[in-house]
């Protein structure tokens, strides 16, 4: 007997497919025979992936910079895993950590070098925040909570330290067993070059089509060489969005070059989220059409490959034994505007609409769908 099985389930490559639920775990994918606790039967009409992954949100509800509700960005609107990128550091991941246990969506943590993580917009302009002891307890504490490390390397962030937070950062991820490091670009200094020199395989930066002058491309539009040698070396790229941390044009022109980002991802906290241009990750993946992605490639950078890069490694595929974690959405084709993060427009044709999440088993309708009075129960 399973608990839940979906049948007719559309996939991004157009297949139907039942898929069987039971103990929270994805049981059978293919043609299902058997009784279930609960049927639901999509007829074809809807697709279905795994469950949709934010590698790159701000949901510690006391930070007070950058702070939301893991489940107001995470069920409500699909996404049944969120990954939160350095809003608490040392002193407050514990509490963190406490306060998630309660949320329906799935959260884990980056967690800052810096310990107080972002209480301001200058973290690591001190190195005495950065205290590798308490960086390495609070992983032992919590290693199934801190999947990473997350240093922000702008111009605001480190002030007149340069490079150095981030050669500490290395040096702490070498003592805590070479845990994921995500990395934050933005306004120089320090200059891109010298942060992609220092990065090796599984490190991922995020903001990676981000419109200011220390960007990936050249101002001729080739990718920097520096950036080039990273990936080469298994460097992850992420999308990362935000409020001031992507561009239509630094995207377009890098995708056309074969530049694909491994994960994309939101940046979301409730002001970017209320008042764009963020919203919602259904969103920005959307504009990801408009830049030269097709819809497996998109639905890609949200499953396996986030799930790969932050060592998930039961999450991210449709597969039996992999947690039951899902999104049912449909795609809406109809022009409606997006705006990246430097107020540029551009018309979208194509749009996500997620309208269930399945957490480990859990069906969950999303706020779309219960505006559309899809699924109603």
């Amino acid at each position: 007997m399973f608990d839940l099985i979906i049948r007719r389930a559309r996939l991004t490559d157009e297949r139907l497919v039942d898929i069987a639920l039971r103990d929270g775990k994805i049981a059978a994918v293919g043609v299902v025979e058997g009784e279930a606790k609960r049927e639901e039967d999509l007829a074809g009409r809807y697709y279905l992936s795994a469950g949709w992954i934010d590698s790159h949100v701000h949901c510690y509800p006391k930070s007070p910079i950058y702070h939301d509700e893991a489940d107001r960005i995470g069920v409500a609107t699909g996404v049944t895993t969120v990954v939160d990128a350095g809003s608490t550091g040392a002193d407050d991941v514990d509490d963190f950590y406490a306060l998630t246990r309660q949320a329906a969506t799935h959260v884990y943590a980056l967690l800052n070098i810096a310990r107080t993580g972002i209480v301001t917009q200058n973290e690591l302009a001190d190195m005495a925040q950065i205290d590798k002891v308490g960086v390495r307890e609070a992983v032992q504490r919590l290693p199934g909570f801190i999947v990473g490390i997350k240093a922000r390397m702008s111009s605001s962030v480190v002030g007149k330290n340069g490079i150095k937070p981030l050669e500490r950062a290395k040096e702490i991820q070498q003592e805590i067993g070479g845990l994921p490091l995500m990395v934050h670009i933005g306004n120089n200094p320090p200059d891109l070059d010298e942060i992609a020199q220092l990065l090796s395989s599984g490190d991922i930066i995020t903001h990676c089509f981000n419109g200011k002058p220390n960007r990936v491309l050249t101002p001729s539009g080739e990718l920097r060489a520096s950036i080039k040698q990273a990936i080469q070396r298994g460097v992850r790229m992420d999308v990362g969005h935000g409020s001031a941390s992507f561009s239509f044009d630094v995207a377009r022109v890098a995708i056309a070059q074969g530049i694909l980002p491994d994960t994309i991802s939101s940046d979301i906290y409730c002001r970017n989220r209320m008042n764009g241009p963020v919203h919602n990750l259904a969103h920005v993946m959307s504009k990801f059409f408009s830049v030269g992605m097709t819809l497996p490639q998109v639905i890609d950078c949200v499953t396996h490959k986030a799930a790969e890069g932050l060592r998930l490694t039961s999450k991210g595929r449709l597969e039996p034994g992999f947690d039951a974690d899902l999104t049912i959405f449909t795609v809406t084709e109809e022009s409606r505007p997006f705006i990246d993060s430097e107020g540029v427009e551009v018309q979208g044709e194509k749009h996500l609409v997620p309208l269930v999440a399945v957490v480990a088993g859990q069906w969950i309708v999303t706020d779309e769908g219960k505006a559309n009075h899809v699924f109603d129960l």
